[in-house]
């Protein structure tokens, strides 16, 4: 499997001018790699996810899976928001085994045998994530972690080729954040899964990536390629080696030079500390 993009760009069309979220952009996500996409808010990190999910129209450039060109949303590819987007009125159970228009279609593209496959593929992955007693569960009586659980479980439900995650954890508490991180893991290893994974978190990317590109301030564009030399196996104990925090400290200091800025930090914090004249 393989994942192409080549010289994707996005501009959005106003009225007051264009406005470029994304310059030409280029990079490949081979098979079993964990890549996340750092960077600035409003650097295009989600706008790229959103055009290789096919719910954004590239201003130019190409998406291409297995050499197939990705114009519109497809199974191959699952997609897991930051809102746990399940549909209020199904159950767990009902919610993962109808994603991506398995209950719209069930009726005439799918043979019976294919439909019991996915359900039982539902089971089996609700079970990995740990929701054996919540088959029948509405999404109202979970938590927010065992909601992304369900999402995730949904996403999987085709075997995309690919699974895109855009700050699927950023709504959690730090607790539950950690432990999604650490279920992430464990179903990369298990589903053998491509991931591309947009985060804010500098310490999330690092401890669950392969590899981390970093995105320069609007407009975006990728500044570094990072290799993460940690291996498949990682604990939480991980996080307090001198490698990892070094890799952490480089990664904040990219982030810190390209944040864009439009005001004087030094004269904001002076007249804060100094009231005016009356």
């Amino acid at each position: 499997m393989k994942l192409e993009i080549q010289n994707l760009e996005k501009v959005y069309r106003g009225r007051k001018g264009d406005v470029t979220a994304l310059q030409p952009t280029t990079f490949t996500v081979s098979a079993g790699e964990f890549v996340s996409l750092v960077g600035p808010s409003g650097c295009g990190k989600s706008t790229t996810l959103y055009m290789i999910a096919g719910l954004e129209t590239p201003s130019g450039g190409t998406i291409r899976l297995d050499g197939e060109l990705v114009v519109a949303p497809g199974a191959d590819r699952g997609m897991v928001f930051q809102n746990y987007t399940l549909f209020p009125w199904l159950s767990v159970l009902e919610n993962t085994q109808f994603s991506f228009g398995l209950e719209r279609n069930r009726d005439y593209s799918l043979s019976s045998s294919a439909v019991m496959s996915r359900v039982g593929r539902a089971y089996s992955l609700l079970d990995l994530m740990g929701l054996q007693k919540f088959y029948h569960a509405c999404p109202r009586e979970l938590s927010g972690g065992m909601k992304q659980r369900v999402a995730i479980a949904r996403a999987l439900t085709n075997r995309p080729k690919v699974l895109l995650m855009d700050e699927p954890f950023g709504a959690l508490d730090a607790q539950t954040r950690e432990e999604m991180q650490e279920l992430l893991l464990l179903l990369s290893r298990h589903e053998k899964t491509t991931i591309l994974f947009v985060t804010h978190d500098v310490e999330e990317a690092v401890y669950l990536s392969t590899r981390i590109l970093v995105f320069a301030a609007r407009p975006g564009r990728i500044i570094e390629d990072i290799p993460v030399p940690f291996g498949s196996e990682r604990n939480l104990e991980l996080k307090l080696h001198p490698d990892f925090m070094q890799l952490k400290r480089h990664l904040l200091n990219l982030l810190h030079k390209e944040q864009a800025t439009d005001f004087d930090r030094a004269a904001l914090l002076q007249n804060l500390v100094q009231p005016t004249n009356s």
